[in-house]
């Protein structure tokens, strides 16, 4: 069975056996351990998770691929592979699997809708140990930035809040079929346990965010003048005048616990 990559679902396959080997070791995973696989695609990473040990439940939007997958994997034995035919944007990852063990996400996720399929992960991040996908290079850089860099706005915050986030390695194009027009990167993440911030909504500290990057050049005081009382700004000690990307996850958060309304 021939299965032609379909752009709708921002479908690239990964096939360099030496990606497919360094992806499944860095996830640590193995015999007893339980694995959320999210886009399988035709197996070739499921593969190697699979020869780990650990058991795992891959998550396929794509209908046409359950059978070549059905077919690759028919001798596994019981209870070892779930096959689960869903939006992975959609589907509840805290209700996926019956046991009460921490989860292992794993991925080659479809760069199109990359960042709303973090935001939505996340939410799952207290029954998760450990996160490791493979996305565009440059969501990548965005994700692990530093304040005061270019790459640095929303999404290096919200995951950073939530994460301790490491950029592993950079896969080219040619590891793909059909080849993607960019550079690809894995990414390690791990829900954080320890108390480094302040406890805040992520709801709440998202729109305070987004707000704030509305327009980059812009001063936090001219972002945020319509929507927050900027007294906040300097009950937390924060500079109005400064530039969204200047503040760090903490200034944030601060800000964020400070701020108790903001209008839309």
């Amino acid at each position: 069975m021939v299965h032609q990559a379909r752009k709708r679902f921002g479908q690239n396959f990964l096939h360099d056996e030496s990606v497919l080997q360094r992806i499944a070791d860095a996830t640590g995973v193995g015999p007893g351990d339980d694995v959320i696989e999210i886009g399988p695609g035709r197996g070739a990473l499921t593969e190697f998770l699979l020869s780990s040990g650990a058991r795992v439940t891959a998550v396929e939007l794509d209908r046409d691929l359950l059978p070549i997958l059905r077919a690759r994997f028919f001798n596994q034995p019981e209870g070892q592979l779930t096959l689960i035919e869903g939006d992975a944007l959609k589907v509840d990852f805290n209700t996926l699997t019956d046991t009460e063990q921490p989860l292992h996400l794993v991925g080659n996720l479809p760069y199109n809708i990359s960042t709303p399929l973090i935001f939505h992960l996340l939410r799952a991040r207290n029954r998760v140990a450990s996160m490791h996908f493979m996305l565009q290079k440059e969501v990548v850089e965005r994700m692990a930035a530093a304040p005061g860099t270019r790459d640095y706005g929303r999404l290096s915050v919200m995951v950073q809040y939530q994460c301790h986030v490491e950029s592993l390695f950079i896969v080219p194009p040619g590891a793909f079929t059909p080849r993607p027009k960019v550079d690809s990167a894995v990414v390690r993440l791990v829900p954080r346990t320890d108390s480094d911030y302040p406890d805040v909504s992520p709801d709440h500290l998202s729109t305070l965010v987004r707000l704030a990057f509305s327009q980059r050049r812009k001063t936090l005081r001219n972002n945020l003048k319509r929507h927050i009382d900027l007294s906040a700004l300097e009950t937390v000690g924060i500079d109005g005048s400064a530039r969204p990307e200047t503040l760090s996850v903490a200034d944030y958060v601060s800000l964020a616990n400070a701020v108790s309304e903001i209008h839309h």
